[in-house]
């Protein structure tokens, strides 16, 4: 009598692997929590992560005083040293610096360095040397600045940087009419990997036209999440008044900074950066209108920007009227390699010369 083919050792163990299969994919299905942590703990034990970022050292608040006050009073009585034709007016006696303001977070970039910048467009050969040269030649022109203000003063270390023009004022109103053109993503991408180079920071700059830092400053977010992209703004070229851009000097209030300030800050916050740096451009008195309402935050330093062009003497005054005279927090001072070189001016500042300065410049820039 021949046996059923269902009865047969094949079927039989065919048919107990089913029952088997059947039952583990029950207790899977029962357990799904416990196998997605074992399936986590596998990750997580054989997969090279990304690295948790180390908390910044706290602040050393009497190292952070000593250091303003060192910035403070290095020009002695008065900053006519730095050249002997220098003819402001403005008091150097009054006890304006350094300017008491909040303590920064941890991980402050200022008063403890000096930044040393190169300005530009990469578009453009005659908006600054950021431009001017190809992009190893202009690394090693600014290594050469660099250098040089290491040397001046061998206390306070010297961070390079790359002061790109993302948003550029123009002659021609574009097609919403603001007077502006905003640069693509793959020129900012080319500033911030010529400063990685460098181990560098890097300033996006903003001319507004007639357009604002309100529309302007969101679009670059991504780039100011970024732990080493600070921010510049341009007074002269926000054209409050409807005027074309470059047939008069524009303006920012303590408003529009309190505002820039504001937005950095909350990145800071959202995203556990180390604090924000804020450059205003100034060598007028109404580039900036009311200076003492601009108010300064833990998560960003602000560098008031010596920006105009001439001989020694001059550039003095204008540093001793605007920067000097009205304080917020940091200075900054400007150079330019063609401009200050113009009759009747026969030579550029030195750094041992801007070192003279009170209070000493934190940020240095080269167009």
């Amino acid at each position: 009598m021949s046996i059923p083919p269902f009865f047969d050792r094949k079927y039989i163990l065919l048919a107990i692997g089913a029952v088997c299969l059947f039952f583990l994919i029950f207790y899977i299905l029962g357990n799904a929590d416990f196998f997605k942590v074992t399936y986590k703990t596998i990750v997580a034990d054989n997969v090279v992560l990304a690295p948790t970022p180390k908390p910044l050292p706290p602040l050393d608040k009497f190292v952070y005083d000593k250091k303003l006050i060192q910035l403070a009073n290095n020009g002695t009585s008065t900053i006519a040293n730095a050249t002997s034709t220098a003819t402001s007016t403005v008091s150097l006696t009054q006890n304006l610096w350094p300017v008491k303001t909040v303590y920064p977070l941890a991980g402050a970039i200022l008063p403890f360095n000096r930044i040393v910048a190169y300005y530009g467009n990469f578009y453009s050969t005659r908006m600054g040397a950021l431009g001017e040269y190809p992009p190893d030649e202009m690394l090693q022109r600014l290594d050469v600045e660099v250098k040089k203000w290491q040397v001046a003063d061998p206390t306070t270390p010297v961070i390079p940087a790359l002061h790109y023009i993302a948003v550029t004022a123009q002659v021609s109103p574009g097609v919403d009419s603001k007077y502006r053109l905003r640069m693509p993503a793959s020129q900012i991408d080319i500033a911030i990997e010529l400063a990685k180079k460098i181990n560098g920071l890097v300033f996006l700059d903003l001319q507004v036209g007639l357009s604002n830092l309100q529309t302007e400053i969101p679009l670059l977010e991504h780039y100011f999440k970024m732990p080493q992209v600070g921010l510049a703004i341009d007074p002269e070229f926000s054209m409050k008044t409807g005027a074309q851009p470059g047939t008069v000097i524009g303006t920012f209030d303590a408003a529009d900074i309190n505002y820039a300030a504001t937005y950095l800050a909350n990145l800071v916050r959202e995203n556990n950066l180390p604090p924000k740096i804020l450059i205003i451009h100034r060598f007028t008195g109404p580039m900036v209108t009311r200076y003492k309402q601009i108010k300064v935050l833990p998560e960003v330093q602000i560098v008031m920007d010596m920006d105009g062009w001439g001989s020694p003497a001059k550039k003095i005054d204008t540093y001793v009227g605007f920067i000097y005279a009205q304080p917020v927090q940091f200075t900054g001072f400007k150079l330019f390699y063609k401009n200050d070189l113009k009759p009747p001016s026969t030579q550029m500042l030195t750094p041992a010369q801007i070192l003279k300065l009170k209070p000493q410049p934190s940020y240095i820039q080269y167009q």
